[in-house]
Protein backbone atom coordinates (compact mmCIF):
# COMPACT_ATOMS: atom_id res chain seq x y z
CA UNK A 1 0.00 0.00 0.00
CA UNK A 2 1.30 3.44 -0.84
CA UNK A 3 0.34 6.86 0.41
CA UNK A 4 -2.38 8.42 -1.66
CA UNK A 5 -1.97 11.09 -4.33
CA UNK A 6 1.68 11.96 -3.80
CA UNK A 7 2.79 14.90 -5.92
CA UNK A 8 5.91 14.54 -8.11
CA UNK A 9 7.89 16.75 -5.75
CA UNK A 10 7.04 14.50 -2.84
CA UNK A 11 7.75 11.38 -4.87
CA UNK A 12 11.40 12.41 -4.94
CA UNK A 13 11.56 11.85 -1.18
CA UNK A 14 10.06 8.37 -1.42
CA UNK A 15 10.60 6.30 1.69
CA UNK A 16 12.88 3.28 1.77
CA UNK A 17 9.96 1.20 3.08
CA UNK A 18 6.21 1.25 2.70
CA UNK A 19 3.24 -0.55 4.14
CA UNK A 20 3.15 -4.04 2.57
CA UNK A 21 0.52 -4.48 -0.12
CA UNK A 22 -2.68 -5.92 1.26
CA UNK A 23 -1.84 -5.08 4.87
CA UNK A 24 -5.39 -4.16 5.90
CA UNK A 25 -6.06 -4.23 9.67
CA UNK A 26 -8.49 -7.01 10.57
CA UNK A 27 -11.38 -5.89 12.77
CA UNK A 28 -11.89 -8.58 15.40
CA UNK A 29 -14.73 -8.50 17.92
CA UNK A 30 -13.54 -10.22 21.08
CA UNK A 31 -15.50 -10.26 24.29
CA UNK A 32 -13.08 -10.79 27.14
CA UNK A 33 -14.28 -11.82 30.57
CA UNK A 34 -12.37 -11.05 33.75
CA UNK A 35 -12.73 -13.55 36.58
CA UNK A 36 -13.13 -12.46 40.16
CA UNK A 37 -10.45 -14.90 41.29
CA UNK A 38 -7.72 -13.32 39.16
CA UNK A 39 -4.67 -12.66 41.32
CA UNK A 40 -4.30 -9.13 42.71
CA UNK A 41 -0.92 -8.73 41.01
CA UNK A 42 -1.67 -10.56 37.80
CA UNK A 43 1.58 -9.86 35.98
CA UNK A 44 4.49 -11.81 37.45
CA UNK A 45 2.93 -11.49 40.93
CA UNK A 46 4.37 -7.97 40.98
CA UNK A 47 2.55 -4.74 41.91
CA UNK A 48 4.70 -2.37 39.83
CA UNK A 49 4.36 -4.38 36.63
CA UNK A 50 0.63 -4.90 37.15
CA UNK A 51 -0.04 -1.24 37.92
CA UNK A 52 2.05 -0.11 34.95
CA UNK A 53 -0.30 -1.96 32.61
CA UNK A 54 -3.30 -0.73 34.60
CA UNK A 55 -2.12 2.87 34.15
CA UNK A 56 -1.64 2.33 30.43
CA UNK A 57 -5.08 0.74 30.18
CA UNK A 58 -6.67 3.81 31.74
CA UNK A 59 -5.29 5.91 28.88
CA UNK A 60 -6.62 3.76 26.06
CA UNK A 61 -10.33 4.72 25.87
CA UNK A 62 -9.80 8.51 25.67
CA UNK A 63 -6.59 8.16 23.68
CA UNK A 64 -8.04 5.88 21.05
CA UNK A 65 -11.11 8.09 20.57
CA UNK A 66 -8.69 10.94 19.86
CA UNK A 67 -6.68 8.81 17.40
CA UNK A 68 -9.83 7.81 15.52
CA UNK A 69 -11.00 11.41 15.22
CA UNK A 70 -7.60 12.68 14.07
CA UNK A 71 -7.47 10.14 11.23
CA UNK A 72 -11.16 10.41 10.36
CA UNK A 73 -10.77 14.18 9.89
CA UNK A 74 -8.63 13.57 6.80
CA UNK A 75 -10.40 10.46 5.52
CA UNK A 76 -12.40 12.36 2.84
CA UNK A 77 -9.12 13.58 1.29
CA UNK A 78 -7.71 10.09 0.76
CA UNK A 79 -8.11 8.81 -2.80
CA UNK A 80 -6.12 5.56 -2.51
CA UNK A 81 -8.72 2.74 -2.15
CA UNK A 82 -6.28 0.54 -0.23
CA UNK A 83 -5.51 3.27 2.27
CA UNK A 84 -9.24 3.90 2.68
CA UNK A 85 -9.69 0.22 3.58
CA UNK A 86 -6.81 0.46 6.03
CA UNK A 87 -8.37 3.54 7.64
CA UNK A 88 -11.64 1.68 8.16
CA UNK A 89 -9.72 -1.23 9.68
CA UNK A 90 -7.77 1.15 11.93
CA UNK A 91 -10.95 2.81 13.16
CA UNK A 92 -12.61 -0.55 13.80
CA UNK A 93 -9.65 -1.92 15.72
CA UNK A 94 -9.23 1.21 17.84
CA UNK A 95 -12.95 1.34 18.63
CA UNK A 96 -12.84 -2.24 19.93
CA UNK A 97 -9.67 -1.53 21.91
CA UNK A 98 -11.50 1.31 23.63
CA UNK A 99 -14.52 -0.89 24.38
CA UNK A 100 -12.55 -3.82 25.79
CA UNK A 101 -10.27 -1.63 27.89
CA UNK A 102 -13.28 0.19 29.31
CA UNK A 103 -14.45 -3.23 30.51
CA UNK A 104 -11.00 -4.05 31.89
CA UNK A 105 -10.75 -0.67 33.60
CA UNK A 106 -14.15 -1.18 35.20
CA UNK A 107 -13.06 -4.59 36.45
CA UNK A 108 -9.86 -3.14 37.96
CA UNK A 109 -11.78 -0.19 39.41
CA UNK A 110 -14.08 -2.60 41.23
CA UNK A 111 -10.98 -4.28 42.67
CA UNK A 112 -9.81 -1.00 44.21
CA UNK A 113 -7.49 0.37 41.51
CA UNK A 114 -8.71 3.91 40.89
CA UNK A 115 -8.45 4.14 37.12
CA UNK A 116 -11.53 6.35 36.74
CA UNK A 117 -9.56 9.31 38.08
CA UNK A 118 -6.66 8.64 35.71
CA UNK A 119 -8.96 8.24 32.73
CA UNK A 120 -10.64 11.54 33.56
CA UNK A 121 -7.25 13.30 33.72
CA UNK A 122 -6.17 11.84 30.40
CA UNK A 123 -9.49 12.74 28.76
CA UNK A 124 -8.97 16.33 29.91
CA UNK A 125 -5.50 16.34 28.37
CA UNK A 126 -6.81 14.93 25.10
CA UNK A 127 -9.41 17.72 25.02
CA UNK A 128 -6.56 20.23 25.24
CA UNK A 129 -4.87 18.54 22.29
CA UNK A 130 -8.07 18.97 20.29
CA UNK A 131 -7.39 22.71 20.31
CA UNK A 132 -4.29 22.12 18.16
CA UNK A 133 -4.41 22.18 14.37
CA UNK A 134 -5.80 19.02 12.73
CA UNK A 135 -2.35 18.37 11.24
CA UNK A 136 -0.66 18.45 14.63
CA UNK A 137 -3.39 16.27 16.12
CA UNK A 138 -2.68 13.69 13.43
CA UNK A 139 1.07 14.07 14.06
CA UNK A 140 0.38 13.33 17.73
CA UNK A 141 -1.42 10.15 16.71
CA UNK A 142 1.49 9.19 14.43
CA UNK A 143 3.96 9.66 17.30
CA UNK A 144 1.95 7.72 19.88
CA UNK A 145 1.25 4.94 17.38
CA UNK A 146 5.02 4.55 16.96
CA UNK A 147 5.40 4.23 20.74
CA UNK A 148 2.58 1.71 21.07
CA UNK A 149 3.77 -0.39 18.13
CA UNK A 150 7.27 -0.59 19.61
CA UNK A 151 5.86 -1.56 23.00
CA UNK A 152 3.60 -4.15 21.38
CA UNK A 153 6.25 -5.76 19.21
CA UNK A 154 9.42 -5.36 21.26
CA UNK A 155 7.92 -5.62 24.74
CA UNK A 156 4.71 -7.64 24.91
CA UNK A 157 5.31 -10.02 22.00
CA UNK A 158 9.08 -10.47 21.85
CA UNK A 159 9.72 -11.50 25.46
CA UNK A 160 7.88 -13.83 27.83
CA UNK A 161 5.77 -11.04 29.29
CA UNK A 162 2.44 -12.60 28.33
CA UNK A 163 3.45 -16.01 29.68
CA UNK A 164 4.03 -14.45 33.10
CA UNK A 165 0.54 -12.97 33.28
CA UNK A 166 -2.49 -14.66 34.76
CA UNK A 167 -3.86 -16.67 31.79
CA UNK A 168 -7.22 -14.90 32.17
CA UNK A 169 -5.55 -11.49 31.69
CA UNK A 170 -2.96 -12.23 29.01
CA UNK A 171 -5.36 -12.58 26.02
CA UNK A 172 -6.52 -8.95 26.02
CA UNK A 173 -2.93 -7.71 26.02
CA UNK A 174 -1.90 -10.17 23.31
CA UNK A 175 -4.85 -9.15 21.11
CA UNK A 176 -4.17 -5.45 21.63
CA UNK A 177 -0.45 -5.85 20.89
CA UNK A 178 -1.11 -7.80 17.69
CA UNK A 179 -3.50 -5.18 16.37
CA UNK A 180 -1.19 -2.30 17.29
CA UNK A 181 1.41 -3.89 15.04
CA UNK A 182 -1.10 -4.52 12.25
CA UNK A 183 -2.22 -0.90 12.03
CA UNK A 184 1.01 0.81 13.05
CA UNK A 185 1.45 2.69 9.76
CA UNK A 186 -2.11 3.77 8.97
CA UNK A 187 -1.97 7.18 10.64
CA UNK A 188 1.54 7.69 9.26
CA UNK A 189 0.41 6.88 5.69
CA UNK A 190 -2.51 9.29 6.04
CA UNK A 191 -0.14 11.97 7.35
CA UNK A 192 2.16 11.50 4.35
CA UNK A 193 -0.76 11.42 1.93
CA UNK A 194 -2.08 14.81 3.08
CA UNK A 195 1.40 16.35 2.88
CA UNK A 196 2.01 16.64 6.61
CA UNK A 197 4.99 18.73 7.67
CA UNK A 198 8.19 16.94 8.70
CA UNK A 199 8.81 19.68 11.26
CA UNK A 200 5.42 19.03 12.86
CA UNK A 201 5.92 15.26 12.81
CA UNK A 202 9.33 15.45 14.49
CA UNK A 203 8.49 18.15 17.05
CA UNK A 204 5.31 16.35 18.06
CA UNK A 205 7.33 13.20 18.73
CA UNK A 206 9.66 15.28 20.90
CA UNK A 207 6.67 16.47 22.92
CA UNK A 208 5.20 12.96 23.18
CA UNK A 209 8.61 11.62 24.28
CA UNK A 210 8.39 13.86 27.35
CA UNK A 211 4.66 13.70 28.08
CA UNK A 212 4.07 9.96 27.61
CA UNK A 213 6.73 8.76 30.10
CA UNK A 214 5.97 11.65 32.48
CA UNK A 215 2.23 10.97 32.74
CA UNK A 216 2.80 7.21 32.93
CA UNK A 217 5.41 7.51 35.69
CA UNK A 218 3.24 9.86 37.76
CA UNK A 219 0.21 7.63 37.38
CA UNK A 220 2.11 4.46 38.27
CA UNK A 221 3.50 6.09 41.42
CA UNK A 222 0.01 7.29 42.38
CA UNK A 223 -1.41 3.80 41.94
CA UNK A 224 1.47 2.25 43.89
CA UNK A 225 0.89 4.72 46.73
CA UNK A 226 -2.87 4.13 46.79
CA UNK A 227 -2.19 0.38 46.94
CA UNK A 228 0.26 0.85 49.82
CA UNK A 229 3.10 -0.47 47.66
CA UNK A 230 5.07 2.75 47.08
CA UNK A 231 7.72 1.59 49.57
CA UNK A 232 7.95 -1.86 48.06
CA UNK A 233 11.59 -1.36 47.09
CA UNK A 234 11.91 -4.91 45.81
CA UNK A 235 9.13 -4.32 43.29
CA UNK A 236 10.62 -0.99 42.19
CA UNK A 237 14.08 -2.51 41.80
CA UNK A 238 12.77 -5.56 39.95
CA UNK A 239 10.67 -3.43 37.60
CA UNK A 240 13.41 -0.91 36.84
CA UNK A 241 15.87 -3.72 36.16
CA UNK A 242 13.38 -5.39 33.82
CA UNK A 243 12.76 -2.17 31.92
CA UNK A 244 16.26 -0.66 31.86
CA UNK A 245 18.72 -3.32 33.11
CA UNK A 246 18.32 -6.99 32.24
CA UNK A 247 16.70 -7.71 29.90
CA UNK A 248 16.16 -3.94 29.66
CA UNK A 249 13.16 -4.12 27.35
CA UNK A 250 12.65 -0.34 27.22
CA UNK A 251 16.37 0.29 26.79
CA UNK A 252 16.38 -2.02 23.80
CA UNK A 253 13.55 -0.01 22.22
CA UNK A 254 15.72 3.10 21.91
CA UNK A 255 17.36 2.34 18.52
CA UNK A 256 13.95 1.76 16.90
CA UNK A 257 12.55 4.82 18.66
CA UNK A 258 15.28 7.11 17.29
CA UNK A 259 14.69 5.90 13.73
CA UNK A 260 11.46 7.93 13.82
CA UNK A 261 13.51 11.11 13.40
CA UNK A 262 15.06 10.01 10.08
CA UNK A 263 13.67 11.86 7.03
CA UNK A 264 12.98 8.58 5.22
CA UNK A 265 11.44 6.81 8.24
CA UNK A 266 8.47 4.50 7.78
CA UNK A 267 6.90 2.31 10.51
CA UNK A 268 7.36 -0.78 8.34
CA UNK A 269 11.13 -0.30 8.36
CA UNK A 270 10.69 -2.69 11.29
CA UNK A 271 8.81 -5.66 9.88
CA UNK A 272 7.52 -7.76 12.77
CA UNK A 273 5.03 -9.87 10.81
CA UNK A 274 6.72 -13.16 11.73
CA UNK A 275 6.53 -12.27 15.43
CA UNK A 276 2.89 -11.23 15.11
CA UNK A 277 1.91 -14.38 13.21
CA UNK A 278 3.46 -16.52 15.94
CA UNK A 279 1.52 -14.59 18.59
CA UNK A 280 -1.74 -14.87 16.64
CA UNK A 281 -1.48 -18.66 16.54
CA UNK A 282 -0.77 -18.82 20.26
CA UNK A 283 -3.19 -16.25 21.63
CA UNK A 284 -6.03 -15.44 19.24
CA UNK A 285 -7.45 -18.84 18.43
CA UNK A 286 -10.66 -18.34 16.47
CA UNK A 287 -10.12 -14.57 16.31
CA UNK A 288 -6.97 -14.87 14.18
Amino acid sequence: MTAAALTPSRAKSARKAATPAGMIPVVRRPDFGFNADVAQWWWDNDPLKTLLLAALSSSFPPGERFFIDSVRHYQPQITDPELQKAIRGFIGQEAHHSREHEALNGFLQNRGINLARLEKEIAGFMNLLRKLSPERQLAHTVAVEHFTALMAEEFLLKYDVLDKMDPRMAPIWAWHAIEESEHKAVAFDVYKAIGGSEFTRVTEMMAVSVLFPLFTSIHVYQLMKEAGEHRNWRSWAKGIDFMWGRPGVFRKLLPSYFKFYAPNFHPWDHDARALVEKAKKKWLGGLA
